[in-house]
């Protein structure tokens, strides 16, 4: 029996309601939720310390690999500060296609979205009807750039494929049929009184609330909060492009819903003006494979938000730094401050409705022997996965080369009960049968 009206539950790393990995522990009392630990961590891969050991054109393709729906997000991203770096000055039709992509990514995203969050409701007929119009969007996607995820469009210099008339023609037939179901789901909305009741009023963030946790993109939107990088601060094409940055004041997950169905309509439009002012000239300038020292930060409005690329480069062919902050890792602590003295039943669809990617989260902080500051709790030095915010007030952090990460990796799985080799043996006596 608990002496306790107060309990601590885990929910994940593996639960039915998250689509990828991720601890978090939740403070209850009865069904109301008192406050949240979210563990990062959980699923580390290690990329930004990968990049380290490859070639900046290597590093394109693992930096896509950050996330499977904002893969063209990170590439061009980290293609940015790269170009900015090596001083090239990239083709204007290079810079179109570019944000063609983008933008049909951006749909992908928010369709993939919509259909996630109507299954965290129960509402699966709108997930059934929203993944079957993603379909559109990711032909469309494998026609331009031959894959319907991780599009490899981008590389160093511009872009490596070029658009054909007839492919336009298909893209404007994609878009049209995408543009007539965007405005029946728009209509749901905002007209069906089960999802304005079940969402409204659910994970409020104020805008007061959203600056001061720096949350971003939608979530930062849908509270009132009127910034787009694809504005504020443009690249590719977007300085030669119209559109509308759309802002909500509900403040809530329905707001968060609005914004996103309005966005897709913004985007089908930017779509359109691509293609429609798609400048004549070559897709790509040639870039030496080593790049001169210096360092660049990008920023690039993702679906889920404002993206940011750190490169630093010492004049060889290989970085010397990359760092990834993903929107999902600035929006995470605007969740914990959402679910308080909310119930437990939100607590799905207000985590849903940050559209998180924890694979583009995770990251791992090795502390060792270290030494904590004045004002820094004692416990915290033995979290392994402490935020790297805290990290860089650790006394005597070590810094791990990549081949030592690795094998921290296998001994620290060993230790806990997964020996590789053991397995490595069996695979390969299993090989030796066939």
């Amino acid at each position: 029996m608990h002496n306790s009206d107060k309990f601590n539950i885990p929910l994940g790393p593996q639960h039915p309601a998250l689509k990828e990995p991720e601890g978090f522990s939740v403070a209850l009392k009865g069904e109301k939720i008192m406050g949240m630990d979210i563990r990062l961590g959980y699923n580390h891969r290690g990329i930004e310390k990968a990049c380290e050991e490859r070639t900046y054109i290597q590093d394109l393709y693992l930096i896509e690999r950050v996330c499977g729906i904002c893969s063209h997000s990170h590439s061009t991203c980290f293609v940015q500060a790269v170009e900015e770096i090596a001083g090239v000055q990239v083709p204007k039709r290079a810079l179109y296609i570019r944000t063609l992509i983008a933008e049909l990514e951006r749909v992908h995203s928010h369709l993939l979205w919509l259909g996630v969050a109507g299954h965290e409701i129960g509402f699966d007929t709108l997930l059934m009807y929203t993944w079957r119009d993603r379909e559109i969007v990711m032909d469309i996607l494998a026609l331009l750039t031959g894959n319907r995820v991780n599009y490899g469009i981008n590389t160093i210099g511009g872009v490596r494929r070029d658009i054909s008339p007839k492919q336009i023609e298909e893209v404007y037939k994609g878009i049209k049929t995408l543009e007539e179901r965007t405005r029946y789901y728009i209509e749901v909305a905002t007209q069906e009184t089960t999802i304005i009741k079940r969402l409204s009023g659910v994970g409020v963030l104020s805008r007061e609330d959203a600056l001061r946790l720096d949350a971003v993109g939608p979530t930062a939107r849908a509270s009132g909060v009127n910034r787009d990088v694809r504005r504020d601060d443009p690249y590719a094409a977007y300085a030669e492009i119209k559109f509308n940055v759309i802002t909500d004041d509900h403040n809530d997950v329905y707001g968060r819903t609005v914004v996103r169905v309005k966005e897709l309509m913004e985007s089908y439009a930017i779509v359109k003006q691509c293609l429609k002012d798609l400048p004549e000239g070559p897709i790509t300038v040639k870039v030496p494979r080593k790049i001169p020292a210096g360092e660049a930060t990008s920023r690039y409005e993702a679906p889920r938000g404002e993206d940011l690329h750190y490169v630093k480069s010492n004049g060889t062919e290989k970085p010397e730094r990359v760092k990834v902050r993903a929107p999902t890792l600035a929006n995470i602590q605007a969740v914990k401050h959402m679910l308080k003295d909310r119930y437990l039943a939100d607590m799905p669809i207000v985590i849903a409705a940050i559209d998180p990617c924890f694979s583009c989260t995770d990251r791992l902080v090795y502390l060792s022997h270290c030494e904590p500051p004045k004002g820094v709790k004692q416990s915290q030095k033995r979290d392994c996965f402490a935020s790297l915010a805290m990290t860089s007030r650790f006394k005597n952090a070590k810094v791990m080369s990549w081949e030592a990460l690795r094998t921290y990796s296998i001994e620290w799985h060993r230790v806990h009960g997964i020996d590789f080799s053991e397995l490595n043996n069996t695979f390969r006596k299993r090989l030796e049968k066939r």
